[in-house]
């Protein structure tokens, strides 16, 4: 499980991914670091797929579990929180 710096690391790329995105600059402009920790994101969740696990799920795939089973607050909770309200740890 990623610390709370991570946690707060990561939705810092994430925020400064989509805000890139709409001054419609691609990834290649970017910080150096930033890349790096969006690929690194990227490559954790193809490695899931190519082995076919189920977990760790990204945050949107457990939001979309937290929404079918009505979990409330689920907007505001980071993907560590939406695990533990939906049951994956």
């Amino acid at each position: 499980m990623a610390t709370n710096r991570q946690g707060r690391a990561a939705k810092k790329n994430v925020q400064k991914a989509i805000a890139a995105s709409k001054r419609k600059r691609t990834i290649a402009h970017m910080p150096k670091s930033t890349r790096r920790a969006l690929g690194r994101q990227a490559a954790a969740v193809a490695q899931r797929n190519r082995r076919g696990g189920t977990s760790p799920k990204t945050r949107a795939e457990l939001y979309e579990i937290a929404k079918r089973k009505q979990v409330p607050g689920r907007s505001k909770m980071g993907r560590a929180e939406l695990a533990r309200a939906v049951g994956e740890r």
